[in-house]
């Protein structure tokens, strides 16, 4: 079925606000993107959302990768590998439906563990569980970012900013590789990610400018709002 341009403008709007969000804190861009795509362009998902983590980590990645911490980066990669795996497993034995409630239900999850859950101390270990949570989700819901924006939260911006993007940078190939192998990265959505690069890098130009002048503490709690009340229409939209 070829998409509407309501359907079309939505994505393009959230794509473009996600991706400031995502360009002046260093993640959310998905908690944005993914809930307008599942009630906008279902059959979209997750290859779209998970496209589209290429060029926004990558125009990130140019601006500050002085900064990455390459010691939590190599282990958060480590663990993306077995998460990837899990999460391309969800979404080729799900139904359509169980897919929706699930993207669903992990935006909701992330956005209760941004409010509610204690500062996480970085150890090895948790490097590497972070990244296997960020591997699943970030590949069967095109959400990867929360998982490494907790263990990350008490860290300078450039820091978060910076490694997050080589997180999603080179998680995100592997988990297209992976969807690809098993068949569940059509040409539709990679034509759709395609067209949706433009505001990819409108939004993320206007997020860098941000850097300086934003104040997260109005814009967190509004983001994890908007995501948390979409989550909830996605879920129900998902019972049959």
């Amino acid at each position: 079925m070829e998409p509407t341009a309501a359907a079309v403008a939505a994505a393009v709007a959230a794509t473009t606000i996600g991706a400031t969000i995502q360009g002046s804190i260093g993640f959310g861009m998905n908690l944005v993107v993914v809930p307008a795509l599942a009630l906008a362009l279902p059959d979209s998902l997750p290859a779209t959302a998970v496209l589209l983590g290429i060029p926004m980590s990558l125009a990130m990645l140019v601006h500050e990768h002085h900064a990455v911490d390459r010691r939590g980066l190599t282990w958060i990669l480590v663990g993306r590998v077995p998460g990837t795996l899990l999460g391309t497993w969800v979404v080729v034995t799900v139904s359509v439906d169980t897919l929706k409630a699930f993207i669903g239900a992990s935006v909701l999850l992330a956005v209760v563990a941004s409010v509610v859950a204690p500062p996480v101390r970085r150890t090895r270990r948790a490097e590497l569980l972070a990244g296997v949570a960020s591997g699943t989700t970030g590949t069967a819901a095109g959400i990867g970012g929360p998982p490494l924006a907790l263990l990350y939260q008490h860290e300078p911006g450039p820091t978060i900013r910076s490694t997050l993007a080589a997180a999603f940078f080179f998680g995100t190939i592997l988990s297209t590789a992976v969807l690809a192998a098993a068949g569940e990265v059509p040409a539709a959505d990679v034509a759709l990610a395609a067209g949706l690069v433009p505001a990819v890098a409108v939004g993320s130009r206007l997020g860098r400018r941000a850097h300086g002048v934003l104040d997260r503490a109005w814009l967190r709690p509004a983001v994890l709002t908007f995501a948390a009340v979409s989550a909830v229409v996605v879920i129900v939209d998902a019972i049959p």
